[in-house]
């Protein structure tokens, strides 16, 4: 079985702060043309999607540089609901997968007026435990693990560990899955919406 740990990439998902928003019309219609044809603009951050080093380290791997067996793999599912501050201690004694997934809920606010505000993080700390464990991707149903100056995004990234954001539907996955990553193979990727299915 197969869960969507996708957002739609549509109007009603917010932008970051300061971004553009998602536009979307039609060029062409079956009524006037014999096809239905979208024209869609959107950011490279926008919506479920993987950010790669690049993103915020200016000689950083790029998304397209990364083998599609890195995508792939058996996750681990970290409740820390309720938490503001996600430290080490809520890691496994043992991390046994090379994807990680923090499920905070923090998406449930997604469509209303304090989606980035008061969002749960990943400390510094617990971001270099994740390097010591050896994990290639950090996930998270929120729309960062940190906040400015990005710090764990940079400790992270260093180690060319990705990180992806906007997850959605973590609640219906166990404590273990296996995780396929699907990015858009854009050229000189900072990063790039992403569709995510867990097999359960």
């Amino acid at each position: 079985m197969y869960i969507d740990l996708t957002l739609e990439v549509g109007s009603r998902i917010p932008p970051f702060p300061e971004d553009p928003k998602m536009e979307s019309r039609y060029l062409f219609t079956i009524k006037k043309h014999g096809v239905n044809e979208k024209r869609v603009s959107f950011n490279s951050h926008f919506s479920t999607h993987i950010d790669a080093p690049f993103h915020m380290l200016p000689d950083g791997k790029k998304l397209e540089e990364f083998e599609p067996d890195y995508f792939i793999g058996q996750t681990q599912v970290i409740d820390v609901r309720g938490q503001k501050l996600i430290t080490p201690n809520f890691l496994p004694k043992k991390i046994t997968a090379p994807i990680i997934f923090f499920y905070t809920n923090h998406i449930v606010n997604i469509y209303g007026k304090n989606y980035f505000k008061n969002n749960p993080v990943i400390t510094d700390e617990t971001a270099r435990s994740l390097v010591k464990s050896h994990v290639r991707i950090v996930g998270i149903d929120s729309f960062t693990p940190d906040n400015y100056p990005y710090e764990v995004h940079k400790i992270l990234f260093a180690q060319n560990i990705l990180i992806v954001e906007n997850l959605i539907n973590l609640g219906l996955l166990g404590k273990k899955c296996r995780v396929i990553i699907a990015p858009l193979k854009l050229t000189d990727a900072d990063g790039a919406p992403a569709r995510i299915f867990a097999q359960i």
